[in-house]
């Protein structure tokens, strides 16, 4: 078996090194923050704790998979997972209200008719039937196969079965998602429910394709999870998985070069100061490897790789310089949580199109009217005592979004419509913008890397697992099939299988 390199500490590599131990290569992991986690990460301030990356865990059975592979001890036997329900509240700009039970079709359906009237429930249960379809036509080749040279068949495919539309004498059919809410639901707030799905992974709805359908799908089929003491603790989990399987951790260490000799990746160059062993030609600190794994943003792996670009211009394009990131709030607030209080309220903004404008538009900024997402865990480990609230707010913004005072009154102040009387309560927060998300990542502009969804020309798949630099690989959110933690744990079994079984890996079973 042989020696692996990986860079980074995500969560995608994080699973690609476990499952790679597993299979008896020894597997070094560089990271050049002081912890492990990416974007998973954590605050701690006066008794009061935070996720400052993801809050809850969609599709957990990616995960259960990667425990089941890598060890005796399954997930649950780990973290402790705990179905939100309702999946969540959602407040609409006209003072609509309406509860969304989590994995309940017909729940959900009964829900939507009593807030929004009749045939609202239908219009969205049939919207979920055809969602479902493309959810069954994309899952394979698009979740759990490697992105193979044909990708231009996923681009080209739109896989949502649209219902047609009359217009000006000629049938049409949805293309975006914008598209499937004004022809097919016909409703301003199941528009703004189905958009918000987008704008969380910031996707313009405008624009994305009828395929992003799935995202709201896969919290409907396989419900919305919460980890006892925050999202961090999964990454605890996987982090002690790859100590369990002797997978080595450097922190602190930064990767400078990917060392290439004969055509092929031989090993990584670490900056001064990293633990490596220097080489007898002098060329710098050097760590020897069968086989290298990057978890970073295909502009930052191809600025580690001699001789520029790593993909053609008939290969997918690196996605990391559009995208939008996050704006978030963490408010320690006086005040026991209320009983029976949701775990998640979308808060939507009474402004769609000057949200978009803001987002998408030429003059980008933090928008006047955000949706603001509210997250308040039930979860004493939260907490300095019973008498206290953590809460957490979260707003799509622009990638390298600057953030100011007023901006973040805004958000408090729509936040308020779900949680009245929050100043007063307020005994102070924490801002997290773009640039904490660019320091922790490393990813230019802090941008969150959107799921790989099909159609669209192939603007949202991601670059292909493997490289045109034999021995080199790619995992994590920059890498197919794209961000999200289900979808970084998917990245660690794809490259695992085309190491452990070569090039001729049909995907995951």
């Amino acid at each position: 078996m042989g020696r692996i390199a990986v860079i980074g500490a995500g969560m995608g590599a994080m699973a690609t090194a476990a499952r790679l131990a597993v299979a008896g290569h020894r597997v070094v992991v560089f990271e050049r923050t002081e912890t492990y986690g990416g974007a998973v990460r954590r605050f701690e301030r006066d008794g009061f704790v935070f996720d400052t990356g993801p809050g809850l865990l969609p599709l957990p059975a990616v995960y259960r998979d990667l425990f089941v592979k890598t060890g005796k001890r399954p997930l649950e036997e780990c973290v402790e997972l705990v179905q939100v329900d309702p999946s969540a509240d959602h407040v609409f700009a006209d003072g609509t209200r309406v509860s969304l039970p989590n994995a309940s079709r017909a729940g959900v359906l009964a829900a939507l008719d009593e807030a929004l009237g009749d045939g609202a429930g239908a219009r969205w249960g049939d919207f979920l039937v055809r969602a479902r379809e493309a959810w069954d036509r994309a899952r394979r080749p698009l979740l759990e196969e490697p992105l193979w040279p044909n990708w231009t068949v996923l681009a080209g495919r739109e896989p949502y079965p649209s219902v047609p539309h009359r217009k000006l004498l000629r049938t049409r059919r949805a293309s975006t998602l914008a598209e499937v809410a004004a022809w097919e639901l016909r409703d301003p707030r199941l528009t703004a429910l189905l958009e918000s799905h987008a704008l969380a992974y910031g996707l313009d709805p405008r624009t994305a394709p009828a395929s992003a359908a799935v995202l709201p799908y896969m919290d409907h089929a396989f419900g919305t999870w919460y980890v006892r003491g925050g999202i961090r603790e999964l990454a605890r989990a996987v982090y002690e998985r790859c100590l369990e399987r002797r997978v080595e951790f450097r922190f602190g260490t930064t990767v400078e070069r990917i060392v290439e000799e004969d055509g092929r990746a031989v090993g990584v160059e670490l900056a001064p100061g990293g633990d490596a062993v220097a080489p007898g030609s002098g060329a710098g600190l050097f760590e020897e490897a069968d086989h290298v794994i990057a978890g970073v943003a295909p502009g930052v792996l191809d600025g580690l790789v001699a001789g520029g670009p790593l993909r053609g211009p008939d290969e997918v394009p690196p996605q990391s310089a559009g995208g939008s990131s996050r704006l978030t709030l963490l408010l320690a607030l006086r005040g026991a949580r209320p009983a029976g209080t949701p775990h998640r309220t979308v808060v939507h903004s009474a402004d769609r199109e000057g949200e978009l404008e803001r987002l998408f538009g030429e003059r980008p900024g933090v928008p006047a009217a955000p949706t603001v997402v509210v997250a308040r865990p039930d979860d004493p480990a939260l907490v300095p005592d019973a008498e206290h609230e953590a809460v957490t707010l979260t707003v799509t913004v622009p990638r390298g979004a600057g953030v100011s005072g007023p901006d973040v009154e805004r958000v408090l102040g729509a936040a308020e419509r779900a949680l009245p009387g929050l100043r007063e309560r307020l005994l102070w927060h924490e801002v997290r913008t773009p640039a904490d998300i660019a320091a922790a990542t490393g990813v230019e502009g802090g941008v969150v890397p959107a799921p790989a969804l099909a159609a669209a020309d192939g603007r949202l798949l991601h670059p292909a697992n493997t490289t045109r630099l034999p021995g080199l690989f790619a995992a994590g959110g920059w890498a197919h099939p794209g961000g999200g933690l289900p979808h970084a744990g998917m990245s660690g079994a794809l490259v695992a299988g085309l190491i452990v079984e070569g090039p001729d890996f049909q995907g995951s079973q």
